[in-house]
């Protein structure tokens, strides 16, 4: 049996994503030593209380140290999403961040179409 996401957990992880994106946003690339930091994706756990945050990082040089400013701050950031979604989840996701190197795919492949 194939394990699909209840519609809730689709619906919530949208939410999270958008949330998580304007919370980033407003920090402001300084914050991430020049980097531009997108959203992909947010998945969350069955029971909503886990949170992968996928983001894309431009330039991907820096897509390690933006992690790690990421990591550092994981607190600060639920504690911000927390007073964004109080209102619509019991609990704060605790929220793990990944790295979605999709973009990385795009742009080697759009290098290999110039060749």
């Amino acid at each position: 049996m194939e394990h699909t996401e209840s519609t809730r957990q689709l619906k919530v992880a949208k939410e999270l994503q958008k949330d998580m994106a304007e919370i980033i946003r407003s920090k402001g690339m300084a914050v991430f030593e020049g980097a531009m930091v997108t959203v992909s994706g947010v998945r969350i756990s069955p029971d909503l209380s886990v949170a992968k945050v996928y983001v894309s990082i431009f330039p991907s040089e820096k897509a390690e140290k933006v992690m790690g400013i990421l990591k550092e701050n994981t607190k600060a950031l639920r504690g911000e999403l927390g007073n964004k979604v109080a209102k619509q989840l019991r609990i704060v996701p605790e929220l793990t961040f990944f790295l979605d190197s999709s973009l990385d795919y795009v742009a080697h492949i759009e290098e290999l179409l110039k060749k």
